[in-house]
């Protein structure tokens, strides 16, 4: 069987990687020299904790597998089980926690709640005040910027791999047949496009108007390196007022009792924190929903997220070395993991995981690989 995969970001690299595994002949497009979008400016979590029970939980919890079996064979993924902490402060942050622990789906990630010398005992970088702290152990973390080189890397080991780089799809001319700008014409038996938040063009001609997705622009920042380990990812309580696995009274409480900072309602922040290898931390992040984008970054949300920070680590935090925004696709149905939609005849679009697409991007190709039969 002949597959091309379209985009060369996480999702689009796992699809060409299980054809491959699979046994079939994969022809990867990609129109920038390396993919530069979404896949790259984030945090390299694999966020199990967070994720709505059902559908998104399972996918989370089998890419999380995926990941870490990839990783046997490509080391430099740079994957880690570091697991995550998301220390809380007060009654109201903590009963929030407690209840995340409660629920019938906290063995499966790993919850627990630890007081803050056993929070400390994992993460001894963590010195400033806090009351407690939630653990999941199945978080984990690989490198953003490097991964997909990783796996092209192990890919091109395969004779029945090839990488086109420089190449934008511009047209559907057949049964499983695509045109590039080169006015090259490729002929596969399935064609997916993984095209990350690039939604018009192609596809706004193959799917229309009504396309259930919308893009999702954030701010995020990385710091020189911090001079000692930080051993998990962090995150701090306003992420549970942001991802669905923490829906619950005592969260309604926390909100009605303790509205979020202004400056981070007003971008709809939270913090999450990873280390990268070389020392430095990736911090984020905001959301902006709104149309037209802004083309620049402002510095607000920077200082909120650097006082935050600081206020867990119990110390100044080191030069913020980079700055960046990027814009990624997502479902507009928060049920959905991903939007896969046969648009033409052997043509299938992939796309919309949201802020998920690092952690499920295994499990998503997985799955379009069993839908496809291939």
């Amino acid at each position: 069987m002949r597959v091309t995969v379209v985009g060369a970001g996480v999702v689009g690299t796992m699809h060409a990687w299980h054809a491959v595994e699979r046994g079939h002949e994969v022809v990867q497009i990609e129109r920038e020299a390396e993919a530069r979008g979404a896949s790259l400016r984030n945090f390299g979590q694999i966020w199990v904790s967070g994720r709505a029970v059902g559908e998104e939980l399972d996918t989370a919890l089998r890419a999380r597998e995926l990941w870490e079996e990839i990783s046997g064979r490509v080391p430099a993924l740079g994957f880690r089980a570091n697991g995550s902490l998301t220390p809380v402060r007060g009654d109201l942050e903590r009963a929030v926690a407690e209840a995340a622990v409660a629920r019938p789906d906290a063995a499966v990630r790993g919850r627990e709640l630890l007081t803050p010398d056993e929070a400390r005992a994992l993460n001894p970088a963590l010195r400033g005040e806090f009351d407690a702290a939630l653990y999941c152990e199945r978080d984990a973390a690989v490198e953003p910027r490097t991964a997909q080189l990783a796996l092209r890397a192990e890919l091109l080991k395969h004779p029945n791999y090839t990488f086109l780089p420089g190449r934008e799809v511009r047209d559907v001319v057949g049964e499983g047949a695509v045109r590039d700008d080169h006015g090259d014409v490729h002929t596969a038996d399935a064609v997916v496009l993984c095209t990350g938040a690039w939604l018009g063009g192609l596809v706004r001609e193959l799917t229309g108007p009504g396309l259930p997705v919308r893009r999702v622009r954030l701010q995020m920042m990385q710091t020189d390196p911090l001079g000692e380990q930080l051993p998990t990812s962090v995150a701090d309580a306003d992420s549970f007022r942001y991802y669905p696995a923490y829906a619950s009274e005592a969260l309604d409480e926390l909100n009605a009792g303790r509205p979020q900072a202004e400056i981070a309602a007003a971008h709809r922040m939270q913090l999450l924190m990873v280390q990268r290898a070389d020392g430095g931390l990736t911090i984020g992040d905001t959301h902006e929903y709104e149309h037209p984008f802004a083309f620049d970054t402002v510095e607000d949300p920077y200082e909120h997220l650097t006082r935050v920070v600081e206020s867990l680590l119990g110390r100044p935090l080191p030069k913020v070395r980079r700055r960046w925004a990027g814009v990624y696709a997502q479902c507009t149905d928060p049920g959905r993991v991903v939007h896969r939609q046969q648009v033409r005849d052997g043509v299938w679009l992939v796309t919309g995981p949201g802020g998920r697409g690092m952690t499920c991007a295994p499990a998503i190709a997985e799955q379009t690989a069993d839908e496809l039969d291939w």
